[in-house]
């Protein structure tokens, strides 16, 4: 009989096992492996936010427990910037809650808001977590299939009236990952309705908004009227400052969820290294002017990933936002088949699209974190497949 309780055994396979198998393979044989599968900026960290921790990392009271709810400077800087980014004013004390990354906190909100048996709105493909953190709170995922056909926007019409009026959480993300897509308005405004004729909760993860090409700005999800009565939104420092590392992000919106999640994360961890609550309050505070001059290298390495795509007859969607380029597999082969026959024949790492959930089948994602010469080798050898 196993020991591990039940809601371990609930979590899905780990898909990439067999791939990583063979990339240790490929590497144990000598071939120079480049891999395009993890959204990890490799661009580093502004300058002026290194130096900030490295100054409050020599205060000595820093290295002591740090607020379990945040510093109030940091919360105060962070509703600064929605002002300023997205025109919204919050209360920084009530309506902002740092976190430890916002995966973190994208797990622990299923926590929060869901008793065993409940439902959770959950977009596949999607970013693995919001099923994770579902399961692990023994609720069930529903899937919101996210096509093509529909912008990789889910269907709010389409979920059974039976399942909506039990649901009490709903996942949405844009700029999308995997799928770069972006949301209107409209989308938004729809969810809002949705979620208050069904009485559910929307967290909405916007880690990629600060992420965007060709002049496009993403929305907060905040700004629409009303969401703030029915939801939240996730952010991070990881994509928007090339901060993965450091594990800082927040979680922003409705004073009683905000609330809700900062009372069980009091119960589980103890809060964040003042030393890089203070290098993000320098982060959000200098001016962001350098962003766009970032994503002009993102941008430029987009329309190389296309170009090549487009040379090779694969059909790709152009992203406005996010650190994807998402690309259908060629016909007759799954998306492990196709990802397995690219690093067999090229020794370059794509992701599948069915890692992210089973609608994301027959698609590939590609990551444009890669520096600039890595890159360009690797889309010569996929060119030449």
């Amino acid at each position: 009989m196993s020991r591990l309780a039940n809601r371990i055994q609930t979590l899905p396979p780990y898909l990439f096992a067999e791939i990583d198998r063979r990339i240790n393979e490929k590497r144990a044989q000598g071939v120079d492996v480049i891999s395009l599968g993890i959204g990890d900026p490799d661009l580093p960290t502004p300058d002026h936010v290194v130096e900030a921790l490295c100054a409050a990392a020599r205060v000595a009271a820093n290295h002591r427990y740090p607020d379990n709810y945040g510093l109030p400077a940091l919360k105060a800087a962070i509703a600064k910037w929605y002002q300023e980014r997205f025109l919204i004013s919050v209360d920084a004390q009530k309506e902002v809650l740092p976190l430890i990354g916002s995966k973190e906190g994208i797990a622990h909100i299923a926590w929060a808001l869901l008793d065993p048996g409940d439902i959770a709105l959950v977009p596949s493909p999607g970013y693995p977590v919001y099923q994770i953190g579902t399961l692990l709170a023994n609720a069930r995922p529903y899937l919101m299939p996210l096509e093509e056909k529909n912008g990789f926007l889910p269907d709010l019409q389409a979920i059974p009236e039976e399942v909506a009026s039990q649901a009490k959480l709903m996942w949405i993300n844009y700029p999308n990952n995997p799928t770069s897509a972006v949301a209107p308005a409209d989308f938004f405004h729809d969810v809002v309705a949705f979620a208050k004729q069904y009485n559910l909760v929307v967290c909405h993860d916007a880690a990629y908004t600060e992420v965007a090409f060709d002049g496009y700005r993403p929305l907060s999800f905040l700004e629409i009227p009303g969401a703030r009565d029915v939801g939240i939104e996730f952010h991070s420092f990881s994509k928007t400052y090339n901060m993965t590392g450091w594990r800082i992000g927040m979680a922003v919106g409705n004073e009683e969820l905000i609330e809700g999640l900062g009372r069980l994360k009091t119960n589980i961890d103890s809060g964040i290294f003042n030393a890089v609550q203070y290098a993000a309050i320098e982060a959000l505070k200098t001016p962001q002017s350098w962003i766009a001059e970032r994503n002009a290298i993102y941008q430029r390495r987009r329309d190389l990933v296309l170009q090549t795509l487009a040379k090779m007859g694969v059909r790709a969607q152009k992203p406005l936002a996010g650190l994807y380029v998402w690309a259908a597999v060629p016909d007759g082969m799954s998306s492990v088949e196709y990802a397995m026959r690219v690093l067999d024949a090229t020794g370059v790492v794509i992701t599948p699209g069915v890692g992210f959930g089973k609608h994301g089948e027959g698609y590939f994602r590609i990551s444009l974190t890669t520096p600039d010469d890595r890159l360009e080798e690797a889309l010569h050898r996929l060119a030449n497949i």
